[in-house]
C-alpha cells in the first residue's frame, strides 16, 4: 500500500490551511492502495534548524531532538506527499521551510505535490517549495492553488494543473 501524506504547512491559531487538508485526506481515504496520512505541524514543535552539519551530510550525527526524529520517521515512512501552504510576504510559511530543513535523504525520490493558498493564490510560495523538492531530489508535482476568499466552501474547483509537471528527474 502507498502511503501519502498531506501535511499541514501552518501553526498559527485561525489557520486555513487544515480545510483543505481535511479535504484532500478525505480524497484519498477513497482511494483504493492509498493509505492517506494528515502531518501536522502543530503536532511537531521543531527547534529552528542549527545543528553544526546539514541533513543532507553523509555521516551527520543522529538527531538528537525527540520531536525531529518522530518527524523524520514520519517522512521515511510516506512514499508521497502533499504541502498545503500559505503565502506570506512572497513565500512559504516559516515553519513548514523549518520542517522540510530538518530532513534530507527521507525526501529523497518522492512525489510531491502543493496546495495553496492566500495572495496571489499562494503561488510565490509553491515557486519557492518546487525549487526546494528539487533540492531534496523530489520527483513530479502537481500543482493546484486558490485565493483564500475563493476557497471558502468547496475545493472541488481547484485550479489543478492538467497532470503531473516535472520538477526534478529521479535516476
Amino acid at each position: 500500500m502507498m502511503t501519502i501524506s498531506v501535511i499541514v504547512g501552518s501553526t498559527r491559531q485561525g489557520r486555513f490551511s487544515e480545510k483543505p487538508a481535511q479535504w484532500i485526506l478525505q480524497q484519498l481515504h477513497k482511494r483504493e492502495g492509498i493509505e492517506g496520512l494528515l502531518l501536522d505541524l502543530r503536532d511537531f514543535p521543531m527547534p529552528f534548524f542549527d545543528q553544526p552539519m546539514p541533513p543532507a551530510m553523509p555521516g551527520r550525527p543522529p538527531y538528537e531532538h525527540e520531536v525531529v526524529k518522530k518527524w523524520t520517521a514520519q517522512i521515511a515512512a510516506s512514499d508521497g506527499f502533499v504541502f498545503v501552504t500559505p503565502e506570506y510576504n512572497y513565500g512559504t510559511s516559516a515553519v513548514l521551510k523549518n520542517a522540510i530543513d530538518w530532513v534530507y535523504p527521507e525526501w529523497n525520490r518522492k512525489a510531491a505535490a502543493f496546495v495553496s493558498y492566500g495572495s496571489a493564490m499562494g503561488t510565490r510560495a509553491v515557486q519557492q517549495l518546487r525549487e526546494t523538492a528539487i533540492e531534496t531530489n523530489g520527483t513530479d508535482s502537481v500543482i493546484c492553488s486558490r485565493s483564500r476568499g475563493d476557497a471558502m466552501g468547496t475545493f472541488s474547483g481547484w485550479g489543478c494543473g492538467k497532470g503531473p509537471r516535472r520538477v526534478g528527474k529521479a535516476s
